[in-house]
């Protein structure tokens, strides 16, 4: 369905990194004359610029900035922000740019049999996007479909688009970078889990981000999907311009009105996708069927099935898609449990709204919080949480903001601060036995920084991972 024909077109990759590569070697295939600039150079670059090469696509490093000469297009990786220098040049000579999104979307070609292209179910939000697209895949798995979760949760949508064998339907993840560069995009059905701030600095204000989370429902078929408990996402259905018949479905953890899901009795709820939905009811699970049943994880999973309910899948497939999922490692997995005290690794949890929801799910809390705050104030972090913390262990550049917010609204809870200086295996040993010390038996010591790692280590995986081996030592060590 492209309606661009790429055949000697000059076209210019901004960025080396995992879609850039794809998406020049994609446009290289179909006869594009391609360019990729990256304002780096290094080793890994340089490794990298050389397989392209090999391929005939021209790499220009260490010059992300200026536009060849005669460029037809851009497609940019996520994310590079619009106020790059490129993109300014971009808007002066007239060059439209997309991301690799919407370059995914503009080649999509009719399933055999159908006439259309397979729907893409759409996900984004602050938190829980990967979580909520992985349950949504095993969901349409169960229910037979070939499907994948794709976008921001690793896999290509590029490389599924242009798979040998086409998928049915796609569990499409989707950041605010990717919505910000799809102008086209026009899912089947899509949900935003939450709005909360989050890369002010990329987007420039909570507004300019919000509306590019809101693209999401643009042109929307059958269902846009929203969150009862953030009136912020019901907001950008109201504003979106979606197909004639597309319903706004809500999803809580409350009892469900008509057309929104819900919980009740601890059973997963549909009143949306049923006959006389006035009166009637489908049972989609239990919040057992969820794992972990979290609330935050709860809501994840209401958000999936009323995609897939939108889709037409079945109650008995979303049951069992449910049963079989497993979440990612470092999403609210517990690690250990060692005298009593039980260890729960959320190094996910990368800002406030992620460390809020797991802060949510336990008590009383040894609190492991720190590291790379991104702008991030804590206060309502901090407040809001106060009566389910018996202390907390604080590690990172900074600390201090978090401890600041925790003089002002929980004075009594105990602080430690780890000593400076230290990273990876060391500091994270010494965190856990300090934390150790400080919990009781039932007690929960949670790994939730709500920050990023990178002051103290490679990432928020290594900063998990290191965590677990910490608990697995403390469980050996007999202290």
């Amino acid at each position: 369905m492209t309606n661009t024909d790429f055949t000697n077109l000059p076209v210019v990759v901004a960025g080396l990194g995992v879609s850039g590569i794809s998406a020049a070697r994609v446009l290289k295939g179909l006869g594009a004359r391609v360019t990729v600039v990256d304002g780096g150079s290094g080793e890994g670059l340089r490794a990298r610029a050389a397989e392209l090469e090999a391929l005939g696509v021209a790499v220009r490093l260490g010059d992300g900035a200026s536009l060849p000469e005669g460029t037809g297009l851009i497609v940019t990786s996520p994310g590079w922000a619009p106020d790059s220098p490129l993109f300014a040049a971009a808007a002066a000579a007239g060059v439209p740019v997309w991301g690799d999104v919407e370059l995914a979307w503009r080649l999509r070609e009719p399933l055999p049999g159908t006439g259309e292209p397979a729907p893409w179910l759409a996900v984004t939000g602050t938190n829980g996007k990967t979580t909520t697209v992985q349950m949504l895949a095993s969901i349409l798995t169960a229910a037979g479909k070939r499907t994948a979760a794709v976008g921001n949760v690793g896999v290509s949508v590029l490389d599924a688009v242009l798979a040998e064998e086409p998928y049915d339907v796609l569990a499409v993840e989707l950041s605010s970078y990717q919505l910000h560069w799809a102008p086209s995009l026009r899912p089947y059905s899509a949900a935003v889990l939450n709005l909360a701030p989050d890369h002010l600095d990329w987007h420039g204000s909570m507004e300019a981000y919000a509306a590019d989370k809101g693209r999401i429902y643009e042109g929307n078929v059958v269902a846009c999907v929203y969150n009862l408990a953030d009136p912020a996402t019901e907001a950008l259905v109201r504003e979106a311009d979606v197909e004639e018949g597309c319903r706004a479905i809500g999803f809580g953890l409350g009892a469900p009105g008509p057309s929104n899901f819900g919980v009740v009795d601890g059973l997963l709820v549909d009143r949306a996708f049923v006959e006389d939905r006035a009166k009637n009811a489908a049972e989609l699970g239990s919040v057992e069927d969820v794992n972990p049943p979290a609330p935050h994880n709860i809501a994840n999973a209401l958000a999936a099935a009323a995609l897939a309910r939108a889709y037409g899948v079945e109650p008995k497939a979303v049951r069992e898609g449910l049963r079989a999922f497993r979440p990612d490692a470092h999403r609210i997995a517990e690690v250990g449990t060692v005298r009593g005290v039980t260890y729960i690794d959320d190094s996910k949890a990368t800002n406030t709204h992620a460390a809020a929801a797991s802060l949510a799910a336990y008590r009383p809390i040894v609190w492991i919080a720190g590291g790379l705050a991104k702008g991030a104030t804590f206060d309502d972090l901090v407040q809001g949480a106060a009566e389910r913390l018996r202390a907390v262990v604080l590690i990172g550049q900074d600390r201090a903001l978090i401890r600041e917010a925790l003089e002002r609204h929980a004075p009594d809870v105990p602080v430690i601060e780890a000593a400076e200086g230290q990273t990876g295996a060391v500091a994270m040993a010494e965190v856990v036995r300090t934390a150790a010390s400080l919990a009781r038996s039932g007690d929960t010591v949670l790994l939730a920084p709500a920050c990023a790692s990178m002051d103290m280590f490679t990432n928020y995986g290594e900063r998990g991972d290191l965590f677990a081996a910490a608990v697995r030592e403390l469980a050996g060590s007999g202290e």
